[in-house]
């Protein structure tokens, strides 16, 4: 620490503003013609680009090393530079998107997945990434929905705290490790009417019920930084909101740590209409302890004369800059400027076969068996088989977000398929190619043909991968062209189908579940997509993913959710075909199609006997509840328990049910075994209308199994 503090004394005011801004790595490499125009544009000076503290968007190792390299040969005060990124879902060996690993409900295989990131990142010369995304999402329209693991907050928590553990590894400092950044602080992904950067209305008990957990989970896992979101949120801007920057971060979490602006997001705070100019963007946003800016110019231009205004103090700015400080010692820069870039080791750890081990696992994990009538799995023994659609044999299924994966690296799913089967034995036809073109079914017909002649088929279908992802709004949730019109055709001239598709959201699949024999969802499963695909339609690999988000009939159904509260006026199941004044649809079903906790198995799993070790709980006490899961079925798979709860009388409207706890566990054909769960009174809490978080006495039920089947217990009391 006292290197630090000597280093802050000996440094200008300029050098301190410095480290508080970050920008595009171009503005560092490119020539002086080349850079003129965004240089003019942000008002800077070579010696503002000389104090410059972090960078991002940066291509290769040989880029960063190039860029701190000559920053510390013109820096006086020899702090190097820190090299930021978005390594969402892998680096150049991709995995499956954020919502799909949600679906593994498996933090093992976050945490191996961010292993797998963490050493090509920083092998190629990354220290930080922007990761994870942990915004609570309900509406399938908001592009952005790829890069959350789902609606529940409980299940988001766990695996963000494994894909921090997995990021860190045995330490930050340490190459072959990054730092993470936890986004978007807070409640970005309730923006209205699923558009993104759009405003969040919720409640304060709202959002400390269903948005916050996350993000508190992640600083407690030990994340090091935090991006506020872009968001209005109850009428202020996140990076300007004062309930949430200082009330909420600093002071009731305590968090200490470097604080991060969004792409330009103060420069943003002017045509929200809360800053009449750049000066007063700045304020705000220094005000509320946002530390670095990022890609915008405010503190450059003004935080200085904020402090001889006498509006800072110049112990607000050395706290900021020291805590910059701070986070680049955490990352051993100061004795390790380049952290272990090596682009050799990079090289090497490019799609070597462990990465894609590991990431073909986690395809295979992640996808989810949303329907099957006895269809899957195909048998290894059929003549032929075709492989129909636009995403038959199409390898950009690494998703949106995948830094810097290759789509040609990526293995198709008639790739997948002819590698098991050979050859000879399979075919492939797209059908229809052109995603956009709604008019076009010139390939249709040799697709039937196909069809006909096949022992069974394989179709393909899904939303390109950038219809989803940042900026990647919907209002049609349904498949894009003439994909369901194939279906129709395909289906009908071979019912021996089942329907693979490639997605970054959840979609109105809802004609597909009337007519289709199987349906499975991979995602977008990243490298080794195609090659898990067809492990999974053959029977190589027995499919264990549940919906991490519910999916709706229809669009008009959205936001929807498994975790709703009743109405004073609910539909009730044991009566479905009652039309009333009841809180439903005329023209829909309530419910979701496939809800969260849904997914099927070649296995057949049995849950009974579910017991209670008491039918009390006191506020210091526990109680276990067990249930028998049996595999009956001789198909070795994997089983999801889950255990929900439900507060029959609360103060509030309370869910319908809860997930508090979950296992993920092996059967081998026809294994039986006792599942335990201890629940305390810590999991029954909920915030109240006077801003507690609080049990309330009174009786509870809890449900174990998942969303097709539950056993439910007989109350119990906390007392």
């Amino acid at each position: 620490m006292d290197r630090l503090e000597k280093l802050l004394s000996q440094m200008s005011v300029h050098d301190k503003i410095g480290q508080l801004t970050q920008y595009n790595a171009m503005l560092f490499t490119e020539t002086s013609a080349e850079i003129t125009g965004p240089q003019q544009k942000l008002g800077l000076t070579d010696e503002d680009l000389a104090a410059v503290g972090s960078v991002l968007n940066f291509s290769s190792v040989q880029e960063v090393k190039d860029i701190q390299t000559a920053h510390l040969q013109n820096d006086p005060n020899q702090i190097p530079i820190v090299f930021m990124m978005d390594v969402i879902h892998g680096y150049r060996t991709v995995y499956p998107i954020p919502l799909a690993l949600g679906c593994s409900f498996d933090p093992q295989i976050a945490e191996e997945c961010s292993r797998v990131a963490a050493r090509e990142a920083s092998a190629d010369g990354v220290h930080v990434t922007f990761t994870p995304m942990v915004d609570y999402v309900r509406d399938a329209r908001w592009g952005r929905v790829m890069e959350t693991c789902g609606e529940e907050p409980r299940l988001t928590s766990a695996l963000a705290a494994a894909q921090i553990r997995g990021f860190h590894g045995d330490g930050m400092e340490k190459p072959g490790n990054l730092a993470t950044c936890v986004k978007h602080y807070a409640g970005y992904g309730g923006a209205e009417a699923g558009r993104d950067y759009n405003l969040v209305e919720v409640s304060e008990r709202e959002l400390r019920e269903y948005y916050l957990p996350a993000y508190k989970a992640c600083l407690d896992a030990g994340a090091p930084m935090v991006m506020p979101s872009f968001n209005s949120l109850n009428g202020v801007p996140s990076i300007a909101n004062s309930m949430l920057m200082q009330d909420i971060l600093r002071k009731e979490w305590g968090f200490d740590g470097v604080v991060i602006s969004d792409y330009n997001a103060i420069g943003e705070l002017l045509p929200h209409g809360v800053a009449a100019d750049q000066k007063e963007a700045a304020k705000l946003a220094f005000e509320n302890t946002c530390d670095i800016e990022m890609c915008s110019s405010g503190y450059f231009h003004h935080l200085e004369s904020l402090i001889n205004e006498g509006v800072f103090t110049m112990e607000q700015l050395d706290a900021a800059v020291m805590r910059v400080l701070k986070f680049k010692d955490q990352l051993g820069l100061f004795d390790d400027p380049y952290h272990g870039a090596d682009e050799k080791l990079a090289s090497s750890l490019f799609l070597c076969d462990a990465h894609r081990e590991v990431v073909k696992k986690a395809a295979a994990e992640s996808a989810v068996l949303l329907k099957n009538e006895g269809l899957l799995p195909l048998s290894e023994k059929l003549s032929k088989v075709a492989v129909i659609g636009p995403f038959a044999d199409e390898h950009g299924i690494n998703g949106f977000w995948s830094a810097h994966g290759k789509n040609e690296e990526t293995t198709t799913v008639f790739e997948g398929i002819r590698n098991i089967l050979g050859a000879d034995k399979v075919v492939t036809a797209k059908g229809c190619g052109n995603l956009w073109d709604d008019k076009d079914c010139s390939g249709f017909a040799e697709a039937v043909e196909m069809a006909k002649a096949a022992d069974a088929v394989v179709l393909c279908l899904g939303e390109p991968q950038n219809y989803s992802g940042e900026g990647n709004c919907r209002t049609d949730l349904r498949l894009p062209g003439l994909q369901e019109a194939l279906a129709k055709q395909v289906i009908a001239a071979n019912p021996n189908t089942a329907v693979v598709l490639f997605n970054g959201r959840p979609l109105d699949v809802s004609l597909l579940d009337k007519i289709a024999p199987a349906i499975l969802t991979m995602w977008f499963p990243g490298t080794e997509g195609g090659s898990a695909a067809a492990e999974l339609l053959f029977g190589k690999c027995n499919p264990c993913g549940k919906l991490s988000m519910s999916f709706p009939h229809n669009v008009g159904q959205c936001p929807i959710y498994y975790n709703h509260p009743n109405t004073g006026r609910p539909r009730w199941r044991s009566q479905p075909d009652h039309r009333g004044y009841a809180s439903d649809y005329i023209d829909c079903a309530t419910l979701p199609l496939y809800s969260f906790g849904h997914g099927l198995s070649y296995s057949n799993f049995v849950y009974s006997d579910l017991t209670l070790s008491s039918k009390t709980l006191t506020s210091d006490g526990s109680i276990r509840v067990s249930v028998k899961v049996r595999n009956d079925s001789s198909v070795p798979g994997k089983e999801v328990v889950q255990l929900y709860m439900r507060d029959l009388v609360g103060s509030v409207v309370r869910p319908v049910q809860q997930l508090i706890a979950f296992e993920k566990l092996s059967f081998e054909a026809g294994e039986e075994k006792t599942v335990t769960f201890t629940v305390t009174e810590e999991m029954l809490r909920f915030w109240n209308m006077k801003g507690e978080h609080i049990s309330e006495k009174g009786d509870f039920t809890l449900m174990i199994g998942h969303a097709d089947h539950f056993v439910l217990s007989d109350a119990f009391q906390l007392v």
